[in-house]
């Protein structure tokens, strides 16, 4: 029986969605890469700090958002709710995340903007998501992003018309270093048996 073209568009878009969630479980820099190079879900570009662009008067308004994984332990959220720039200007926003656990916890940010149309005119210089990041326990740390809103997005028949455009991040926790992994297996090495020991004095066991 041949399937209707409707229904066969609403599986393949299905099969997308589900393909890509499990992308972004599985892989978080896998799928970061996937969306810069195709523009799924409304990525941001990547742009150097000086090209000479043009700032216009007219001006923009960027919210941001900030959430987690489930089992993310960290704490995380957006140090400014929203700012207005102008376009083609560079702005600076801030986002913290605390590490309330007693070990080290490493992560990294996957992220897009809404609308999705405006994705290709979100130009990120420097962005803590570029890489990974590993807070100690208790650790707390304030993160930058700059960026700037290309006043290209006038040229767009759809885009022109957006009033505010928000930039969202999702923290996942990702396996440590493998210099950090080290130098913990090493800590718990020396506090174990038989080197790590203690007699009744409290002094280091002898091993013979």
């Amino acid at each position: 029986m041949a399937i209707d073209p409707k229904t066969k568009t609403l599986v393949q878009t299905l099969g997308v969605v589900v393909t890509m969630g499990a992308l972004a479980w599985a892989s978080v820099p896998f799928y970061n890469w996937f969306c810069r190079v195709t523009g799924f879900g409304g990525t941001t570009q990547v742009a150097l700090a000086d090209q000479g662009r043009e700032i216009l008067d007219r001006t923009i308004k960027v919210k941001f958002d900030a959430s987690k994984e489930r089992n993310m332990p960290w704490e995380f959220k957006p140090m400014q709710t929203e700012m207005e720039v102008r376009l083609g200007e560079e702005g600076l926003a801030f986002f913290e995340a605390y590490n309330p656990t007693d070990h080290p916890v490493a992560g990294q940010a996957a992220y897009n903007v809404a609308p999705y149309q405006a994705g290709g005119y979100f130009n990120k210089i420097e962005c803590f998501c570029f890489t990974e990041q590993v807070l100690q326990p208790g650790e707390r740390v304030q993160m930058p992003v700059s960026f700037f809103v290309d006043p290209e997005i006038l040229e767009d028949g759809d885009a022109k018309f957006y009033k505010h455009i928000t930039l969202s991040y999702t923290f996942y926790e990702i396996d440590l270093p493998e210099d950090v992994q080290a130098a913990l297996d090493i800590d718990s090495g020396a506090s174990g048996l038989p080197g790590g020991a203690e007699n009744e004095n409290g002094a280091p066991a002898s091993v013979n």
